[in-house]
């Protein structure tokens, strides 16, 4: 039961940084949105910061993991995988821009609350990418390292783009293509 609720308090957390944004939302603001008691929150949660940083790292590592599975899947093109984890960093970005303005901060990779957490989501997907190259070996000149960073630039790059999810497919087969070379297709 402990585990249900926690969930519960973390899809309030959410709900309520997707209408009032970190700053705003307090722990009453929560507790409502739950229709508890401001102590039974406090139950499951040190703080509002302490809710919004577990909310922040559920939200990553479930796209870490889609991006893991993808990585991992052997019987699938290295292109494929390669897009595979590209894929689920993008969906992250346009899931939280799409919910609200203030979901935008769990991003925020140079912000103080959630820098550290956002720095890791990249290292780790950076790692994952560097990973792919290496085994599928990449053109001369360019190391696995720089074809990630390559990679995850792109990525960056449409996250701003109207149609981006359609657009990511074709971008990154073409990108992946030149830095496999041909022999790796």
């Amino acid at each position: 039961m402990g585990a249900d609720r926690l969930t519960e308090v973390l899809d309030a957390a959410y709900e309520c940084l997707t209408r009032y944004g970190v700053r705003r939302t307090t722990m009453d603001d929560i507790a409502s949105t739950m229709g508890v008691s401001r102590s039974a929150v406090y139950q499951y949660v040190r703080n509002k910061d302490d809710a919004f940083q577990r909310v922040a790292a559920r939200l990553h590592e479930r796209a870490l993991e889609r991006a893991r599975r993808a990585a991992a899947a052997e019987d699938v093109p290295y292109a494929r995988r390669v897009s595979g984890v590209l894929a689920a960093k993008l969906d992250l970005a346009l899931r939280l821009a799409g919910d609200s303005p203030h979901t935008a901060e769990l991003l925020d990779g140079k912000g103080r609350r959630f820098g550290g957490l956002c720095a890791r989501f990249g290292a780790d997907l950076r790692g994952l990418l560097v990973g792919l190259f290496t085994e599928a070996g990449t053109v001369d000149g360019v190391a696995p390292a720089e074809a990630a960073d390559i990679c995850l630039a792109l990525v960056v790059g449409l996250e701003d783009v109207p149609d981006a999810r359609r657009l990511l497919g074709p971008a990154a087969d073409a990108l992946v293509a030149g830095l496999l070379g041909e022999e790796s297709r």
